[in-house]
């Protein structure tokens, strides 16, 4: 079994779409909405480039493809939904500390606001 630190660094598409998971269970259309808001538009997502990741997350075991659906009145048959495994949350978590680590650093060198005098 590989260990999360194994996967890292991830690319800035994989790392959005475990943050934009690891909020709950979604669909494809609604992980490039949840990416986009929560990145203020600076992150957009096309379908190639996220069904292509979500394949490539599928086949690493860091995401699941749920069988279960939401009540007809509420879901369209066409729609997949992803849930974040437990490998891909400890995945996640590891690559949010390795970027904090480098923020930390940066910090350090006076490169961001909050910088030791």
């Amino acid at each position: 079994m590989p260990t999360a630190e194994s996967f890292l660094p991830l690319t800035a598409v994989v790392f959005e779409i475990l943050l934009a998971l690891a909020g709950g269970d979604l669909h494809g259309y609604d992980i490039m909405r949840e990416v986009e808001s929560r990145s203020g538009g600076s992150v957009v997502l096309h379908a190639g480039t996220l069904y292509r990741a979500l394949a490539r997350l599928l086949r690493a075991r860091l995401v699941e493809e749920l069988d279960e659906r939401p009540g007809p009145d509420e879901d369209d048959e066409r729609r997949r939904y992803y849930r974040l495994t437990k490998l891909g949350r400890e995945v996640a978590m590891a690559e949010a500390r390795r970027m904090a680590s480098q923020v930390q650093a940066a910090r350090s060198r006076r490169l961001l606001k909050g910088s030791p005098s």
